[in-house]
């Protein structure tokens, strides 16, 4: 009996099932990535929600504790002063706008 090489046989019975079994591992192993993914993308969208619920709930907080209204009026106050006053020196070294009726 001698033994011979025959591609045929080592096709069916060798590489076939090999690459049989290399699909199937990239199928589950692809399957299992994308479920993975998928887990990671709901848990960050909870954890985005959450997040952006305390963001608001710390700004709330925030415009009521340090803010009160007269400080904030008192601040806008002292601004428009100033505003006014630069805008004077402007116009008095000529830098201010001419008003709509005053052009030529």
């Amino acid at each position: 009996m001698t033994w011979t090489f025959d591609p045929i046989w080592w096709i069916t019975a060798v590489e076939l099932p090999a690459l049989a079994g290399l699909f199937v591992l990239i199928w589950r192993a692809r399957r299992e990535s994308q479920d993975a993914l998928d887990r990671v993308a709901s848990r960050l969208d909870v954890t985005d929600s959450g997040t952006r619920d305390q963001l608001a709930a710390f700004k709330v907080d925030v415009a009521t504790s340090y803010a009160s209204i007269p400080a904030l009026r008192e601040s806008e106050g002292r601004l428009t002063a100033h505003l006014v006053r630069i805008e004077k020196k402007l116009d008095c070294l000529g830098f201010g706008r001419p008003a709509i009726g005053d052009r030529p």
